[in-house]
C-alpha cells in the first residue's frame, strides 16, 4: 500500500468538530437518556456553552490561564512553546492565553521570559497562533511589564542562588529595574528606580506597539497584565506607589497609568477584537488595594473598551495573607460582575474539576 501523507494535524482536523466544540445532543440521544430537554432547556452545561465577545466566539468557557514557562531566548518562542500551547489546543480548550510577554526587554520577569518588543518576535508567535486556530481555539496573549519585580531568576532556579536577583552576568538588567517608586518588593529583589514621566510615556507606547504586533501575529484577544505586583499593579497600590505627581496619591492618580495605557492600546487594537485585563483584585493586606478598588477601576475601564477582568489576587506585598482553598479567588470575580454591570469576569484559583467550574458559571459568579 502507498505510504500515507496524512499529518497528525490534518488527521485531527478531519475529526469534525474539533475538540471542545459544543455539541447539542440529537433527538435520538435525548430519547436514549443522554439529555433531557425538559430538565435542561439549554442541554449544554454552561462550561461548554459558547461565549461571544465582540466578534470573537469562544467555543467553550474552559480557558487556559497564562503560565510563565521560562523557556525563551531573547524573548523568542521556540518548539517548546509550540508543543506546550499546541497540546492544550488539541485537547479542546476554548481559549489559551499565552504567558506574560514583555513589552520591553526590561519588562520581562526573567531573562527567559517571552517578549513582544520587536518585530522579529511576530513570526514565531504567528506560527503558534495559526496552530491553535486549526483546533478552533481562540488565541490570546498576556502583554505586560514586570516593573520592580523584573530581572529575577527563573522559577526553576529558585533555591540555587543566594537571592532571586538576576545579575547582568546572568542576562539580567539590574541597572534598568524601575517602578512607580523606589521601593523594592522585598530583599530578594532589586531596588527599583522611580520612573520619570518620560519613562512612563515610553512604557505606555511599548504596550501600544506590543498590541500592534499581537494583531499582526493573529491573536484574537489580548490581556494586559495588571496583577501580581508587576508594573501596573504596583502603580495601582498605595503600598508601592508613593509618588507625589499626577501618577500618585489619590485613586484617580494611581490608576492613571493603567487607564492611559488602556486608552492608548484600545486606539490601535482592532475594535472587533476583545481586550482583557488581569488584576490582583485584592492585595490581601490591610490598607492595600481592595476589591472595592477593583470594582471602581473596572467601571472606568469598561468605558475605555475593556471587555473582561481576569480576577486574581496578591503578589504586590510580602505581608499578604492568602487563605488558599478550592475556588478561593472566585468571590473576586463575583464582586466585579455584581459591582460593575456590563463587564465580564474570569475566575481563577484552584478550580480543579468540571463540576466545580460549571457550578461557578451556572451560579453567575463568573463568565469563564
Amino acid at each position: 500500500m502507498p505510504a500515507t501523507t496524512t499529518s497528525s494535524s490534518s488527521y485531527a482536523l478531519a475529526q469534525n468538530p474539533s475538540p471542545g466544540t459544543p455539541i447539542e445532543p440529537t433527538a435520538a440521544e435525548v430519547k436514549q437518556g443522554y439529555a433531557t430537554f425538559e430538565k435542561n432547556p439549554t442541554t449544554l452545561p454552561k462550561l461548554f456553552q459558547p461565549l461571544k465577545i465582540r466578534n470573537a466566539t469562544f467555543k467553550n468557557r474552559l480557558w487556559v490561564s497564562p503560565m510563565c514557562m521560562y523557556s525563551a531566548d531573547d524573548g523568542h518562542v521556540n518548539d517548546f512553546h509550540l508543543a506546550h500551547y499546541g497540546q492544550l489546543a488539541m485537547r479542546g480548550a476554548g481559549a489559551i492565553v499565552m504567558e506574560a510577554t514583555g513589552v520591553l526587554p526590561e519588562g520581562r520577569i526573567t531573562p527567559n521570559c517571552l517578549g513582544i518588543w520587536k518585530d522579529d518576535h511576530v513570526a514565531g508567535l504567528k506560527r503558534i497562533v495559526d496552530f491553535m486556530h486549526q483546533f478552533g481555539t481562540t488565541a490570546g496573549i498576556q502583554i505586560g511589564h514586570a516593573g520592580r519585580k523584573g530581572s529575577t531568576i527563573p522559577l526553576h532556579d529558585y533555591g540555587r542562588f543566594p537571592s532571586l536577583r538576576s545579575s547582568a552576568e546572568d542576562g539580567g538588567w539590574p541597572e534598568n529595574v524601575y517602578g512607580p517608586s523606589a521601593i523594592p518588593f522585598d530583599d530578594q529583589h532589586w531596588v527599583p528606580k522611580e520612573m520619570t514621566l518620560e519613562q512612563i510615556d515610553r512604557v505606555q507606547q511599548a504596550f501600544v506597539d506590543a498590541a500592534v504586533r499581537a494583531d499582526k501575529a493573529g491573536f484574537d484577544f489580548i490581556e494586559i497584565h495588571g496583577a501580581h505586583g508587576y508594573l501596573i499593579s504596583s502603580f495601582n497600590s498605595p503600598l508601592s506607589n508613593h509618588r507625589t505627581d499626577k501618577y500618585g496619591g489619590s485613586f484617580e492618580n494611581r490608576t492613571r497609568f493603567v487607564t492611559e495605557t488602556v486608552q492608548r492600546v484600545r486606539k490601535v487594537w482592532p475594535a472587533e477584537k476583545p481586550l482583557f485585563i488581569r488584576f490582583s483584585a485584592s492585595e490581601l493586606v490591610e490598607g492595600g488595594w481592595a476589591p472595592k478598588d477593583t470594582v471602581a477601576l473596572a467601571k472606568v475601564l469598561l468605558r475605555e473598551g475593556v471587555d473582561l477582568v481576569d480576577c486574581s489576587s496578591g503578589g504586590n506585598d510580602v505581608r499578604q495573607k492568602i487563605a488558599a482553598g478550592p475556588g478561593y479567588q472566585v468571590p473576586f470575580a463575583a464582586e466585579v460582575k455584581e459591582g460593575a454591570p456590563g463587564i465580564l469576569a474570569g475566575a481563577v484559583g484552584i478550580i480543579l474539576d468540571g463540576e466545580q467550574a460549571n457550578d461557578i458559571l451556572e451560579q453567575s459568579k463568573a463568565d469563564a
